[in-house]
Parts: structure tokens; sequence; C-alpha cells
């Protein structure tokens, strides 16, 4: 496993992080027994992977806590959240801080590494700097928190505009980014601003369903190309982004989804999520292989680095929505 500095924080963190949640949730969304979902938390440490995040909203705060029962609690970086809002109102400061707790007790641990706001809106990001963070300082200076973090939302917030206001924040250290081939516009808008503040980064929605199920790759490069976004001739290439698979390339397109995010200059931590021993192994050894070759990084930031909201997976936003920055 390789490791990198995330941030000003001064947390060592290995560059693959267990994601937690995601479609899978470790397993337990297709039947995976608790036991069978903190197995796999173990084989991730074991390969050497030592951020663990996870959520309030996941449900995956205990099957963590199984896991890191089994090792020293200092050799694990947990990551946990709080969402902003619930029903359709903002919680109170009162109410995160009470997420925060029930979070330490479902992790049964002290304090947790890094702690996020969840999901924060272009809307809410005022709120949460004036009524949010400074409650939740003191949590930190109180010991149960090391650093504070926010999370985007990109299928409501495709150019990143609440991260453009957070990351000059100085109490936000750590921030979660959507970021993957089909979807670089943080590289122009948000990696900049990260480097300058020195603030880590997550990056989130390396491989989504776009690069898993080709159907869904082939209907978003039909669309792009329609509304004269990208090359035609790639809509009419039953896999169009074969150029990346070849001898001395990616081994597959999943791989090179993991190793474009991985080698990218603005990300710290790629996240990754899995409820397959399998899956688990080869996402790590994706993460760990070289950068892919020059040319494929630069064919693949021409055709595709100007556009906004691609791959998204989200049911309210189809990818004819994306639009060019």
């Amino acid at each position: 496993m390789e490791y990198t500095r995330l941030g000003r924080t001064e947390i060592e963190v290995s560059v693959a992080g267990l994601g937690c949640g995601g479609f899978s949730r470790l397993g337990l969304a297709k039947g995976a027994s608790r036991g069978e979902a903190a197995d796999l938390v173990l084989r991730a440490i074991d390969r050497g992977v030592n951020f663990l995040d996870t959520a309030a909203s996941y449900g995956t705060e205990r099957i963590v806590a199984d896991a890191i029962a089994a090792r020293d609690r200092s050799s694990v970086i947990v990551s946990t959240k709080s969402s902003l809002a619930r029903g359709g109102a903002l919680l109170s400061p009162e109410q995160v801080l009470s997420s925060l707790d029930q979070s330490l007790r479902e992790l049964r641990t002290d304090y947790v590494d890094v702690f996020h706001l969840h999901g924060v809106r272009p809307g809410q990001i005022d709120y949460a700097q004036s009524e949010l963070l400074p409650v939740l300082e003191k949590a930190q200076v109180n010991g149960k928190v090391r650093a504070l973090g926010v999370t985007e939302t990109p299928p409501n917030d495709l150019h990143h505009v609440m991260l453009e206001t957070a990351l000059a924040d100085p109490r936000i250290e750590v921030a979660m980014i959507g970021f993957h081939m089909l979807y670089q516009s943080a590289r122009r808008k948000i990696f900049p601003l990260a480097r300058a503040h020195d603030v880590g980064t997550l990056g989130m929605f390396a491989v989504r369903l776009i690069f898993s199920q080709p159907e869904r790759l082939n209907d978003a490069i039909r669309e792009l190309a329609a509304a004269g976004e990208i090359p035609p001739e790639l809509a009419d290439n039953p896999d169009p982004l074969d150029f990346l698979v070849h001898e001395g390339g990616a081994t597959s397109l999943i791989d090179a989804a993991y190793r474009f995010v991985r080698h990218d200059e603005g990300i710290d931590v790629v996240l990754f999520g899995t409820g397959v021993a399998a899956h688990l192994d080869t996402a790590i050894e994706s993460i760990l292989r070289p950068p892919l070759p020059a040319e494929d990084v630069s064919t693949l930031r021409r055709l595709f680095g100007h556009l906004d909201g691609v791959g998204l997976d989200a049911p309210n936003l189809a990818s004819k929505q994306a639009r060019s920055a």
C-alpha cells in the first residue's frame, strides 16, 4: 500500500480508501451478514487500507466498529458524516452534535478522525458555516474529532458551487469530491482551490455504473455526440473507450477508471466500495498500479474534460443534462 498526507491535517492515509456506503454498503444491500461485511473491512485493512469512510445514513458504522475492534484503533483512520437536513428541514447544531455522539457510540470509539457535513448543497453552505461549524469546532477542541470536512452532492451541484465557498473556510480541512473520467470539472474548478488551501481530498465516483454497465456508457456517448459535445464518431463505436485497454495501458475499463483518478494530482484518497472480496482485491490492485499512459490521459482530457454532470447515476438527472463548462 502507498500512503500520503491528507492535506494540512497531517494524517497519513492510504491512497485507497474503503467506502462503506454506496450501492453495496459492504454487501449488506445484496444480503451479506454483519459478520461477512466486517470480514470484508478486515480484508481491506489487511491489504493496507487504513482509511474507512462511513456515515450515519449508511447503516454500516457498527460493522466498522466490529472490524476495528480487532485492530489497534490508532492504526485506522475513520471518517463518518452527519446530514444537514431531515425531512426537508435543516438540522439544528444540537441535532448535528447528537449525530456525532451517536456515531461515536455506533463506532465504539472516543473520536473520529474526520467528521463531515454530508451532501452539502449550495444553498446550505452558509448555514453550515454560521451555525454548524462553530459547534463542531468545539467538539474538535474536546477531542471528539480530529479534522472537519464536507462532502458535495454532485447530482445536485454539477458545477461544484458549494465547494468553491467551503474550501476557502479555514475550518474545512477535508473535502469529498466527485471526479471520474467523464466528469473532470473538479480539475478546473476545485483542485486548484484545494491545493491553495491545503485541503485533503477524497475522490468519490471513480467507478460508477457508467463504467460497469456498457449500455449506460453507450447511451451517454450517443446523447453527448448528438448534442455536439463530443466527436460524432465516438457514438458509432460499440466500445467507445476501447483506446484505454491495450498492452502497456489499462487491463480493463474499471482499471482505467481507478488509475485515472488515483494519479490525478488533485486527489489524495481514491474511495472504492464493494461487497465482494475479489472486487476489493482488484480495486486495490488497480489503484496501486502506475499511471495510465500519458497519451491516453491526454485523450481523456481532450474528449471529456469540458463536460459537467455525466455519469452521476442520479435517478432525477439524465445524462442529457450534461453541460459544457
